[in-house]
Parts: C-alpha cells; sequence; structure tokens
C-alpha cells in the first residue's frame, strides 16, 4: 500500500514538473521583440546595420544611399524703392467775407428818369383842401416822406405793415407778362423796419432819412403793387422825388453774397402824379436809384402821388426797400 502511494505521488510529481517545463520553454522559444527603426541620415554611402528578425540569427542588411534632396532654386524678391510721402498741400481757408454797404451815389449832371412833360390840367372834380396853405417846417409836402411814423395791418392781415398815411394797392392771379403760372401775381409782403430788424452793416444801406425803411418783398414770387399817398397842395410847381433799392436776386453764391437778377426786366419802376404816369423805368439793382418828377398845378388842390412797381419774375428773392420820399415846392 505504501508503495502505491509513493508511485501515485511520484507520477504526480513528474506530470507537474513535465508541465512547468513545457511553460517555460515556451516563454522562451517565442519572445516578442519590437523592431529597431532606424531613421535615415545626412550620410550618403551604404550603411552596414544589424537587423532583428524574430525566430532567426541576427542577419546583415544593406540599406541604399540615404536620401540627398535635390537643390531648390529660391527667388529673392526685388525690394519695393522705399516710398516717398508727398504732404498735402495745407488747406487755405476762404477769406471771411464782410459786407460792404454801396454808397449812396452823389447827385451829378447826369441825366436822372426825371420826366418834366407838357402839363396836363388835372381833373377838377379832384377835391380841394382849405385854400390857406402853410407850408412844411421840414419843407417836405408828402405826409410821412420818410416813413417815420407808426403802421397798421389793413383787414388783420400780420404779413401787412403798411406805413401811417399811405395806400397800398396789389394784384393777385393772372400776369399778362408771363402766362407762365409759375409767374403768376401773388400778395407781397410789407414791413417798417428800424435798425433793431437789419444787420448793422446793412443800417446806410437801406435807412436814408430817420431811423426806419419800408420793405416789400415776396420770395420766390412775382409781384405787382403800387404805394401811393393824398397830399393837400397849393398852386404852384413841384418835385416829387423817391430814392427805391430793388433786392432783387436770383441765387447766391460760395460765400452768401447775393448774384443780382440778369435780366433787366425783373424789376421796373413808374411814377404817378394826379393823373400822369410815366413810363416803365428799368433801375440798376443792388444799388440806390433816384426817381423824380417835377409838376405844376395851378389852383390848391388834393392830389393822389405814388409809384406802381412791379417784378414780374418770381425769383428768390423779389425786394425793394424804400425811403426818403418827398414833395418840394420849387416855384
Amino acid at each position: 500500500m505504501r508503495l502505491l502511494n509513493l508511485r501515485y505521488f511520484l507520477f504526480v510529481g513528474l506530470v507537474a514538473l513535465f508541465v512547468a517545463g513545457c511553460g517555460a520553454v515556451e516563454m522562451v522559444s517565442q519572445p516578442t521583440l519590437m523592431p529597431t527603426i532606424v531613421l535615415p541620415t545626412s550620410v550618403a554611402a551604404a550603411a552596414t546595420i544589424p537587423v532583428v528578425v524574430t525566430d532567426e540569427s541576427p542577419a546583415v542588411a544593406t540599406l541604399p544611399p540615404t536620401w540627398t534632396p535635390q537643390s531648390v532654386m529660391i527667388e529673392t524678391a526685388t525690394p519695393f524703392p522705399e516710398f516717398e510721402f508727398t504732404p498735402i498741400p495745407t488747406y487755405t481757408p476762404w477769406p471771411t467775407f464782410t459786407s460792404t454797404p454801396t454808397p449812396t451815389p452823389t447827385p451829378s449832371d447826369t441825366p436822372t428818369p426825371s420826366i418834366t412833360p407838357t402839363h396836363t390840367p388835372l381833373p377838377t372834380d379832384i377835391a380841394s383842401p382849405t385854400p390857406d396853405f402853410v407850408a412844411p417846417v421840414t419843407g417836405n409836402w408828402l405826409p410821412n416822406g420818410s416813413f417815420e411814423g407808426g403802421w397798421s395791418h389793413p383787414n388783420g392781415e400780420p404779413e401787412l405793415q403798411i406805413p401811417d398815411q399811405w395806400l397800398f394797392e396789389f394784384d393777385e392771379g393772372t400776369n399778362r407778362l408771363d402766362s407762365d403760372p409759375w409767374n403768376k401775381w401773388v400778395r407781397p409782403e410789407v414791413r417798417v423796419l428800424n435798425g433793431d430788424f437789419l444787420p448793422e452793416s446793412e443800417h446806410d444801406l437801406f435807412i436814408w432819412d430817420g431811423t426806419q425803411t419800408v420793405k416789400i418783398f415776396k420770395g420766390s414770387g412775382a409781384i405787382s403793387f403800387r404805394l401811393m399817398n393824398e397830399v393837400p397842395l397849393a398852386a404852384g410847381t413841384y418835385t416829387f422825388e423817391t430814392y427805391i433799392y430793388p433786392d432783387l436776386v436770383i441765387g447766391y453764391d460760395e460765400i452768401g453774397g447775393k448774384i443780382w437778377a440778369d435780366d433787366e426786366l425783373s424789376g421796373e419802376v413808374q411814377l404817378r402824379v394826379g393823373g400822369y404816369r410815366s413810363d416803365w423805368y428799368l433801375p440798376r439793382f443792388g444799388e440806390k436809384n433816384r426817381f423824380s418828377h417835377t409838376f405844376t398845378i395851378n389852383e390848391p388842390q388834393t392830389i393822389t402821388v405814388g409809384v406802381a412797381i412791379r417784378g414780374r419774375w418770381a425769383l428768390d428773392n423779389n425786394g425793394w426797400f424804400m425811403d426818403d420820399w418827398s414833395i418840394k415846392k420849387i416855384g
């Protein structure tokens, strides 16, 4: 029995020994090796290096010459010439515009639009004032001739400031001088202005006697109007004299200066004394113009005197300044 047990244990030991030996042999006979990677070098000649091969003895491999890159032609860009900056000229501003008042012309021997026609007797039905006339202290028989008095709004129209003792008439609608609807007659505006309502540089330009002037005007409108006064006069010879500045503008230049109307028919003036009508005068625009008419009456009476003015086209500014009007007895 003991012999059987001994043989059994001996057999089991041999089997275990055999199994262990097989495992050891497998681990030795099949090693796992990583191949060696050889990077190219700059050496042009062939090199001899060992190469590891699985389950084989080391061998010798001959590699082709290491790759030598071909030469590359590199173009060198021609540098740009150095840029020279040309400075922009320094801006020279426009000179400041200064309005220069138009000097009042000095009377000369140059003929003025004064007409002394052969006297035509006035209608006998004109109302006559009291026969005993007293000459005015100022020598001016024309009431409020320099427009120094007050003014009123006829019919409550705020655009109309009619100077005291004066009558104002105007046309509206069809313009027989130009049928274009743009140039139809429109109601003008009337202002009695003192220095507070004018730039200081324009005081001497538009105020010629006292402290006030009258401006009758319309922007972009054709106008036709009459400014009249009823004057009681004694028998004698008189000169009716007016000063008028046509402010007729068709545009403005780059510094705000006025560009005057370039057609002489843009503005016309007619004197009226009783039943007399002068020709239509063509005034100089942008200047102070003098108009006068001398007449004689044989007996005391009240006559209607004044001017008719028309600006037949709708200019940018159709304006008229008036001041220093008079009727003076000369004989």
